[in-house]
């Protein structure tokens, strides 16, 4: 079983986190590239209801399935089981779902740049650091240990205070409800 342990935090300067990232002798994983992401759950919103998530990423001819389950604790920390595969045919992947009964629950997507941070620490607190620009803002994903998260944070200029457990579906309806609109997808109008 795979845990995953994750916070996102609110960028205002993209550019400024890229130089600081670079001053930390952060290392590019993955270029810039577009994600497309499908959410599904069953009509009974079963899924949802008990903490899951099932997704299909689009990212360039790259197809991924996921399967997150419920977080486990409270905390400034987001921590779940995740499994993962990648996909020979993501599209027919789509389709299977819908055939056994799943619905497109939430579409996003997002420009994501990934670098890997080891500050001084152990190599396992190795922290992956991805830089998503979406319609609702920018943010970075910090992905690793708790303690390697915290320490690349810190270096990067946050705090607990400025992690964010939230998902983008729930940053989009938040964003939503502020604008007064009702809550689709967050897909952009035009990509750039």
């Amino acid at each position: 079983m795979a845990i995953e342990t994750e916070i996102k935090l609110r960028v205002d300067d993209l550019e400024g986190l890229r130089r600081r990232l670079e001053s930390l002798r952060g290392v590019l994983r993955a270029a810039r590239h577009f994600e497309d992401n499908y959410v599904f759950d069953f009509p009974d919103g079963s899924t949802r209801s008990r903490g899951c998530l099932v997704r299909i990423r689009n990212a360039g001819p790259k197809w991924l399935l996921t399967y997150k389950g419920p977080a486990f604790e409270a905390g400034p920390f987001k921590t779940r089981e995740e499994l993962e595969t990648e996909l020979g045919d993501g599209r027919a992947a789509l389709e299977i779902l819908c055939r056994i009964g799943m619905l497109l629950w939430f579409r996003y997507q997002k420009y994501r740049e990934e670098y890997g941070v080891a500050l001084d620490g152990p190599p396992e607190d190795e922290v992956t650091v991805a830089l998503d620009e979406t319609p609702v803002g920018s943010f970075a994903e910090l992905e690793g240990s708790e303690t390697g998260i915290r320490r690349v944070a810190r270096a990067l200029g946050y705090g607990d205070g400025d992690f964010i457990r939230d998902s983008y579906y729930m940053l989009y309806a938040r964003a939503c409800r502020e604008r007064g609109e009702s809550v689709s997808h967050m897909v952009f109008s035009s990509r750039g």
